[in-house]
């Protein structure tokens, strides 16, 4: 067998060998340990190698800024073109709003209110109810006139808008619960989300309007009913409210909210008994158990008439203490939330439905 070759060196010139080596190793453990401690001292560089340190720094800062909404955009149409079948969702409700069929407030996008309307229309012209926008719906679904219309700022407008008080107090201190801001309004106007209208006009700065200021909104107006309702029917599982005449056809199909709490859901028929257009609210504390501040209170509030008050613009009041189908501050919750015991509709809702209630009518709630 061969002698390693260290076995082969004078003892002396081995243990110089040796030392070297452990020294060696040691300095490498020092300088790679002093590297790792320098590599993560360093900044991370951005991934976009080479970009340009304004570009950087407008890279970093980009999640802090909201990103634009999507403009909706409409071709001009011209009325030479209608009546025609819907093209889309966007013109499906508002066809169906025309024909007071509310899909809820107007988005341009399907949903379980708008699946709903398109039930109930298809049942009006005995089509089987699939709640879709299928051939057959299309060709009996007809747009009659263009689908935006031309809103005009006024200097009424501007004069309605007003702080909304933040507390019970302060509301019954107002002089109107009106709209707080434009877009509010006009939105209202328009029975659409909000951001609907801000699609629609994109280049609208909405924190300073001016008077004169021309806005695309979408062109609803309810028919002028030829009479009165014979019965309405509310449908608390599916939560929307439908009105007939004596032959039961269709006169109207509004989403509504409904009670939180089963208990406080009444099921059976109930009449009309109260009729209020534009009405006050009276606050009571033994109604509100979970506010400190009107327990703290301790006595009844009247708060003044406006779109903002908490039954809206119309109050129809039941036969059942405390019950009624009213309008509502926030139209586009309708059918989303649920209330405290009444049959909540949005505002232009509930205005319509005025003209088709009389006093004792009946009104058929279902499970």
């Amino acid at each position: 067998m061969g002698v390693p070759l260290l076995e082969k060196l004078p003892s002396k010139r081995r243990r110089r060998l040796g030392d070297f080596v452990a020294v060696a190793l040691l300095l490498a453990i020092v300088a790679g340990m002093g590297w790792l401690w320098w590599l993560q001292k360093q900044p991370k560089k951005n991934s976009r190698v080479g970009a340009h340190p304004a570009v950087q720094s407008r890279i970093v800062s980009t999640s802090s800024i909201q990103p634009k909404l999507k403009p909706i955009v409409i071709l001009p149409q011209s009325p030479a073109e209608f009546p025609r079948p819907v093209h889309g969702v966007f013109e499906a409700q508002v066809a169906l709003a025309r024909r007071a069929i509310s899909p809820g407030s107007l988005d341009a996008a399907i949903g379980s209110q708008t699946r709903a309307a398109l039930a109930a229309f298809q049942r009006s012209q005995k089509l089987f109810a699939t709640g879709t926008l299928d051939t057959n719906t299309r060709s009996l679904l007809t747009l009659d006139s263009p689908l935006l219309a031309d809103y005009v700022i006024t200097t009424n407008d501007l004069a309605r808008l007003q702080p909304l008080g933040q507390t019970w107090l302060a509301k019954s201190e107002q002089s109107a619960l009106d709209f707080e801001t434009l877009l509010e309004l006009v939105a209202e106007k328009a029975h659409a989300y909000p951001i609907l209208i801000q699609k629609l006009n994109p280049d609208v700065n909405w924190t300073n309007v001016l008077a004169g200021t021309v806005l695309k909104i979408s062109d609803v107006n309810y028919p002028e009913p030829a009479s009165q309702a014979a019965f309405v029917v509310i449908h608390l599982s599916e939560k929307y409210l439908e009105a007939f005449d004596a032959e039961t056809n269709l006169l109207a199909h509004f989403p509504c909210s409904i009670a939180a709490r089963v208990e406080k859901r009444p099921v059976g028929e109930l009449h009309v008994a109260v009729v209020a257009p534009h009405p006050n609210y009276t606050v009571d504390p033994a109604l509100f158990p979970e506010s400190v501040e009107l327990q703290a209170l301790g006595h009844k509030l009247i708060l003044p008439p406006g779109p903002n008050n908490p039954v809206g613009v119309a109050w129809i009041g039941l036969d059942k203490p405390g019950y009624g189908m009213h309008g509502t501050p926030s139209p586009e919750q309708v059918g989303r939330t649920e209330s405290h015991g009444c049959f909540r509709l949005a505002n232009w809702d509930a205005e319509y439905l005025l003209k088709l209630v009389w006093i004792g009518m009946p009104v058929e709630v279902l499970p």
